[in-house]
């Protein structure tokens, strides 16, 4: 067969042969078989003693193995192994060509941060070979969702990047936005498991943003970390004053990480109090950090970082083990208390090693079982039902209490609650704060308690402010409460002084 090279007539071969007497290429050749192959070619001119070209003598070699390794390695190099998507490399090499095609002709380009929300616990639970199939899956989505001219590409663990070059509008870049939030919000089918997954995604402009790769791509981030900040599954442009929140919040996560070590957690208590007798017979543990710079600060900006970065796990940790120490020591027979109930993150209880972490807290305070109460919200149960099951059974095992946090707010179904090996249900603050004038919340909150009842669960209410929720609450048959009409959270030591008082006064106990 004749190489394609022969067959394109004039040709730099045949100037390099003329000039040279001599040319050597890459060529695609044929076998007898009609397979394609590669082929390192080398033609040299044989010419007669009056210096006429006489022949030509070609010498080959088959570099067929030698192109398909250096495609394999352009691949590694460029291309993600898991998603088959181009990865940070080639992605900063392409946005970088785009900028400059993009200046010349005076165009926009729009790059979209995606970021998974909740992948972490997904991956922790269920482990990484879950993991990995549903980032493909959430990839072949993303891909599903852009245009033909756009990029996507993997940046590395649950971030990916779509990069948007021919844009004939801004609004282009959140429409695109929308399209992939909506393709990742139906349920993801993995080994025989549905599992939910949504995504947080901020968007930068070329050139309004920035004016280089590093630039464009960080402000995008910037925007994502907005976006998570503000609720997760959504998106937003990026905005300069998002580079201020995301240094405060950077300066924040520094400063969290090292304040464990600097002891600036403190924990705090709120009464929980027996509606029949009046007397404290549990408590909250509730953790506060001491900030030297900034004073208290609100665990609504904290622990939602905390969360995010995985520093809760430490910090939960401590305060089960501090919440032990005063069980132990402050549960006595000649006193009302009976035990400490503890918020428990959602993100620790999907640590597949989460109940080893209350067994070794139990073991290393000596603290007996039965006074500690852990408290999850109704919205981890919701989302990782059969996870939380089998670490509440090994939980209960141990002989810890069990209980559910804000319990209204979500959508239990009964059948999962019945499955819950469950001490104690928590009405959330937002159903008792207009009690008893709210005719709609008395009827949640009677249903709450009869449903609770029925299934045999003990019922506490939670933000009790007033004496008429108390009374509508003792009437409609609850027998615990906590709110500000028994005491706001204190620390330790005013906690011991109002077990004190409680344990030599008579009758109801209400804040003074």
């Amino acid at each position: 067969a004749t190489p394609i090279v022969f067959q394109q007539g004039p040709h730099a071969l045949w100037k390099s042969l003329a000039s040279d007497g001599k040319w050597c290429g890459e060529v695609i050749n044929h076998r007898k078989n009609g397979e394609q192959y590669h082929e390192w070619l080398t033609i040299t001119v044989v010419k007669n003693h009056e210096h006429q070209i006489t022949n030509y003598v070609g010498v080959f070699a088959d570099i067929t193995e030698v192109k398909r390794s250096q495609n394999r390695l352009y691949e590694l190099v460029n291309h993600d192994p898991l998603t088959g998507l181009p990865n940070r490399r080639l992605i900063n090499e392409l946005l970088e060509h785009a900028i400059k095609r993009a200046e010349r002709e005076e165009r926009q380009i729009a790059i979209l941060f995606i970021d998974l929300d909740r992948f972490k616990a997904i991956n922790d639970s269920l482990g990484h070979p879950v993991g990995d199939k549903l980032l493909f899956e959430v990839s072949r989505r993303i891909k599903q969702s852009i245009r033909e001219s756009d990029v996507v590409g993997r940046l590395g663990g649950d971030e990916f990047i779509v990069m948007m070059d021919n844009l004939n509008d801004i609004e282009d870049a959140a429409n695109k936005a929308r399209s992939i939030l909506h393709a990742l919000q139906s349920e993801f089918l993995i080994d025989t498991k549905d599992l939910f997954i949504s995504a947080s995604i901020g968007i930068s402009m070329y050139p309004n943003d920035g004016k280089d790769v590093d630039s464009i791509i960080k402000a995008a981030d910037i925007a994502m970390y907005q976006v998570k900040n503000m609720g997760k599954n959504n998106f937003c442009y990026y905005t300069k004053k998002h580079s201020a929140d995301v240094l405060e919040r950077f300066n924040l996560e520094n400063q969290l990480r090292r304040a464990l070590d600097r002891q600036q957690f403190e924990v705090y208590y709120q009464p929980q109090v027996s509606l029949q007798t009046g007397k404290i017979i549990g408590a909250e543990a509730l953790v506060r950090w001491n900030h030297p710079e900034y004073g208290v600060v609100s665990p609504a900006k904290f622990i939602p970082l905390a969360e995010e970065t995985g520093i809760i796990l430490q910090i939960g940790e401590w305060v089960l083990t501090q919440a032990a120490l005063r069980a132990k020591e402050w549960v006595r027979p000649n006193n009302s208390l009976k035990r400490i109930a503890v918020n428990v993150s959602g993100i620790q209880i999907m640590q597949s090693n989460f109940a080893d972490t209350v067994y070794g807290v139990l073991i290393h305070t000596d603290c007996t079982p039965s006074m500690l109460e852990l408290e999850i919200t109704e919205s981890t149960v919701m989302q990782n039902t059969e996870h939380v099951i089998s670490t509440f059974d090994r939980i209960k095992s141990l002989g810890v209490r069990l209980a559910i946090d804000d319990f209204g707010t979500g959508y239990s179904s009964l059948s999962n609650l019945k499955r819950l090996p469950l001490d104690k249900l928590k009405i959330d603050r937002s159903f008792v704060r207009d009690l008893p004038d709210d005719l709609d919340d008395a009827a949640i909150a009677s249903a709450i308690y009869a449903m609770a009842h029925s299934l045999g669960f003990s019922v506490i209410a939670e933000g009790v402010e007033t004496i008429e929720q108390e009374q509508f609450l003792k009437q409609m048959g609850c027998v615990e409460a906590q709110g500000y009409l028994y005491s706001k959270p204190v620390t330790a030591e005013e906690f011991l002084t109002l077990i004190q008082h409680n344990k030599e006064d008579e009758g109801s106990y209400h804040v003074s």
